[in-house]
């Protein structure tokens, strides 16, 4: 029988314990968030990062800027709060405008303050194979949810989709980091389900319907980031959940897999960075 990888049980979980950790500290952790844009879904995502950071006992500042703002202004708000000591972390959501070069926006935020672990600086660190001040939210989502079902990773083939620097990437170098044989496919890869046909644990992370159940093996793993609005309007993952489900072994569902563990590790990165500021 295959079993659900609950990313909504898993980060509820550990809510609980930040919850209290938070309770007993002495400074609270501090969130900035930067919006630029009207973009919907954007401003979804930081309305709800910023109500479960309240509920937590994080303080949370959400700065809002018009689409035309300059990339002089917006580098000089980064600055400022990376000399504000009061600021623990700070996020820039993306996408930004297209005036904006989100490198150099990224590239300016404190590593100290990087909740989201994208700077050069924590990059580097985990590509080199060493700790990074925190480490990117959704690949540390997916180690969490792996670890949590007792799922191992050493040793093990994987097959990435996906070669994103939000996800991709870093997935891929963190599962190298614990030992697994780890290859990654993209849009240019060929014979992808001969590939897939390998692994141990796939992790897609493309955005559209990619992995079907003639791709994998039998008691294969299977993570799916992805998560968009099928034709008609419901939300979907890359995975064909329902017929892939009765291959795999475990299976994470959209929504409620690797969703809910990507903000409870944004959380997670925020106390972390904090205790580390302080």
């Amino acid at each position: 029988m295959t079993t659900i990888l609950d990313g909504k049980k898993l980060r509820d979980k550990i809510f609980e314990q930040l919850k209290q950790k938070i309770d007993k500290l002495s400074k609270k952790p501090t969130l900035a968030v930067i919006l630029v844009g009207d973009d919907p879904a954007s401003k979804i995502y930081v309305k709800n990062k910023k109500r479960t950071a309240e509920n937590l006992g994080i303080n949370s500042l959400v700065f809002e800027y018009p689409s035309h703002i300059t990339q002089e202004e917006l580098l000089n708000k980064i600055k400022e709060l990376n000399n504000d000591k009061t600021i623990t972390a700070i996020l820039v959501q993306l996408p930004l405008p297209d005036h904006i070069d989100k490198y150099k926006v990224i590239d300016t935020i404190s590593p100290i303050k990087d909740v989201d672990g994208l700077t050069p600086f924590n990059s580097g660190k985990l590509f080199a194979g060493e700790k990074p001040y925190v480490y990117p939210c959704t690949p540390k989502g997916i180690l969490l949810l792996l670890d949590e079902y007792n799922i191992k990773i050493d040793g093990k083939n994987v097959v990435v989709i996906g070669r994103s620097n939000l996800v991709g990437k870093p997935i891929a170098q963190m599962l190298l980091n614990r030992n697994a044989t780890v290859t990654v496919c993209h849009s240019h890869t060929k014979n992808l389900a001969e590939i897939t046909k390998t692994a141990d644990i796939i992790i897609s992370a493309v955005g559209k319907k990619i992995v079907g159940e003639k791709m994998l093996k039998s008691n294969c793993i299977v993570i799916d980031v992805g998560i968009f609005r099928d034709d008609n309007g419901k939300i979907s993952g890359d995975v064909d959940f329902d017929n892939v489900s009765k291959i795999a072994s475990h299976i994470s569902p959209v929504p409620g897999g690797v969703g809910p563990m990507t903000i409870a590790s944004l959380m997670l990165n925020t106390v972390e960075l904090s205790e580390l500021n302080h």
